[in-house]
């Protein structure tokens, strides 16, 4: 049985793991992480994260997206609800409605959709009952 001590280091380490979608990847299906994700390819679903999502000027995503954080350099269709700071800059192309803390759009960005600032975003929940399932420490097996 794990103390609490040891908990909050395995969770503070998995909070703290990155993700890597590279350049020419296409990913058809829903991404949940408690840890960062980068994002260089193509997503065909929905992105979900308790930390900060980053998409390249490469990246096209077809989905929602929720994190904490976003800095998002390439195109977006779907919503974003981003709790704390949303970064867009100049290369981003978003096409769906925004909600967020904060906003920050670089000159050259383009938006095409509602933005609504600093509303109450509810708590980001992985793996809750919205079709998708989150990866436990222990499922997570490296090949």
């Amino acid at each position: 049985m794990l103390t609490s001590k040891e908990q909050k280091k395995a969770a503070d380490e998995i909070s703290n793991s990155s993700n890597v979608i590279g350049k020419g990847t296409v990913l058809e299906g829903n991404i949940e992480t408690f840890g960062n994700i980068r994002i260089e390819g193509k997503v065909l679903g929905s992105i979900k994260s308790k930390s900060k999502i980053a998409l390249g000027h490469s990246s096209h995503v077809e989905g929602n997206i929720i994190a904490q954080n976003a800095d998002i350099e390439g195109e977006v269709k779907g919503k974003l609800e981003i709790s704390e700071l949303l970064i867009l800059k100049a290369t981003a192309k978003i096409h769906g409605d925004i909600i967020t803390g904060k906003l920050v759009v670089e000159p050259g960005a383009t938006f095409n959709g509602s933005c609504k600032m600093g509303a109450i975003i509810k708590e980001i929940k992985i793996g809750e009952s919205n079709g998708m399932h989150a990866l436990r420490p222990e499922e997570v097996r490296a090949n």
